[in-house]
């Protein structure tokens, strides 16, 4: 595993990388820092996933004013241009699905197969429950051990709120490298007034749009407009999952996202694995 940094807009970013083959981009949520990611990254031996801290999060610098997607899109592709990788296949997860839907929109060249978990259109989605979205306003979880287990059903639903022992295993992660609480601030605010409405039929990327059916952050009705209105989408909505469906199932949800970014495909009778 590498830990680089590289100068953007005045900011130190923190990049990850993790593995050969293949690139991924793993586009991380809200708050969350490149270590949070290592359970799902496990199930991609054989990729060259490329990971990194957006500014205020992780080991990344926190900015002097809020940062809009459009901007943190932006610095997806200076990842990318840091790392040398002219196309990639993008993962973007909760928040960083709606980075991952403007950087197929604004770079679509850089973009090959998009997968957007749990995840919506912003401005004009179906919000989540009232006690999941006053724990979202907050980075107070990554702080406190005791505050995300208490909320964790709430807010996340899925294994992590039924499982006191996945809870467990996930807090040294999330605790290690918190975001501090103005970069967290301008995260929100950077993301509050963006929508992907008026760009969704333009997304021809080959996309996979996958969420939980026990998610009390995204309801399920935001998945399915994303997959409505992506023209090449395909919808997984994964039974009894929840938000963080990525890291406390991550052996089962790496196989799904496996099988969609690398398709079995034949050739001369002899089965190989797409690239």
């Amino acid at each position: 595993m590498l830990n680089e940094y590289f100068t953007w807009r005045h900011l130190r970013i923190h990049v990850q990388e993790r593995g050969k083959g293949e690139p991924l981009l793993l586009i991380n949520g809200l708050g969350a820092n490149t270590d949070m990611w290592a359970p799902f990254a496990a199930r991609f031996p054989d990729r060259r996933i490329i990971l990194f801290d957006a500014p205020g999060t992780g080991r990344s610098g926190t900015p002097s004013r809020p940062m809009a997607i459009h901007g943190l899109a932006g610095l997806a592709v200076a990842v990318l241009d840091n790392r040398g990788i002219e196309s990639t296949d993008v993962l973007g997860y909760s928040y960083g699905g709606a980075i991952a839907q403007q950087l197929a929109f604004e770079s679509p060249a850089r973009v090959r197969r998009l997968v957007l978990a749990a995840t919506n259109c912003g401005v004009g989605s179906i919000l989540g429950s009232s006690q999941a979205m006053a724990v979202l306003s907050t980075p107070f979880r990554y702080y406190s051990p005791t505050y995300f287990h208490r909320t964790a059903a709430a807010a996340y639903g899925g294994r992590t709120g039924r499982n006191i022992k996945v809870r467990h295993r996930m807090m040294t992660a999330r605790a290690k490298f918190p975001p501090t609480s103005l970069g967290y601030a301008f995260q929100v605010m950077g993301g509050v007034s963006w929508s992907s409405w008026h760009m969704l039929d333009t997304i021809e990327h080959e996309t996979l749009v996958i969420s939980g059916e026990d998610d009390p952050l995204i309801p399920v009705a935001n998945p399915e407009y994303l997959a409505r209105n992506i023209p090449n989408a395909t919808l997984d909505i994964v039974e009894r999952a929840g938000h963080l469906f990525l890291v406390d199932d991550a052996k089962h949800l790496g196989e799904r996202i496996r099988s969609f970014i690398e398709p079995i495909r034949v050739v001369d009778n002899v089965v190989a694995i797409a690239s």
